[in-house]
């Protein structure tokens, strides 16, 4: 038992790794104590009524009006690379962390991290990066299962008059995306600025209409203390 622990929390990586993937643990077991389970559409997912990228490419494609179509942010790239909105984020996390913990621990012991002390924990970056890479592979049987069982993604929001950061700058007819947080969940929403005005990327903005045709919502500028 005490070699086990050992090799838990020594050296610094892995005991970083047991307790961000103990954290997981207590997660989960907190959550079906508490009666949840696992039961679908409690947790965080970016799929929503409305104004999705595949609606805005089919517009954008069938409408004149609506040029230069936002190109996904590398960071939304990221995530849809991991298939983060496809299954519940912290199903996601938790995989991510799993995947990380066990890397850790197999390079711990195969590299002899306890020689280099704190600066063993330097090992941490390539096991994020091939984890990340590795999430890619491991998350497609998880989304497959999640879709088997009519996973869709957690209940519709009503957006209007909710407040969000612009992740792109928008003027006359371009359309570019906002970033909203509604309890624990990060949200975007393809939006058009009112009457085409400029919003820049970072502005505080208001959502006040949806487009006639749930592809996009309207936005304007909040003013607030902050931006006076």
């Amino acid at each position: 038992m005490t070699e086990i622990l050992d090799i838990l929390f020594n050296p610094l990586p892995n005991a970083i790794m047991t307790v961000l993937t103990g954290l997981s643990l207590l997660y989960w077991l907190f959550t079906m104590l508490m009666g949840d389970g696992f039961e679908f559409g409690t947790d965080a997912d970016i799929q929503f009524e409305g104004a999705d990228v595949q609606d805005l490419d089919m517009d954008a494609d069938s409408n004149p009006d609506i040029d230069d179509t936002p190109e996904p942010s590398f960071f939304s790239k990221a995530l849809d690379f991991i298939n983060v909105g496809k299954a519940p984020m912290m199903v996601i996390v938790t995989l991510f962390k799993f995947i990380g913990w066990i890397m850790t621990i197999a390079s711990s012991l195969v590299f002899k991290l306890t020689e280099y002390g704190w600066k063993s924990v330097l090992i941490l970056i390539p096991v994020f990066i091939l984890s990340y890479l590795l999430m890619h592979y491991v998350t497609i049987p998880v989304v497959k299962l999640y879709k088997n069982v009519g996973y869709a993604g957690e209940e519709t929001h009503d957006f209007i008059g909710r407040l969000g950061n612009m992740r792109s700058t928008i003027e006359g007819d371009k359309l570019g995306s906002v970033e909203l947080k509604i309890n624990e969940d990060v949200i975007r929403l393809n939006v058009k600025s009112k009457e085409g005005e400029r919003i820049n990327y970072g502005d505080d903005v208001i959502i006040i209409n949806e487009d006639i045709n749930r592809k996009y919502y309207i936005v304007q500028k909040d003013i607030n203390l902050n931006n006076i």
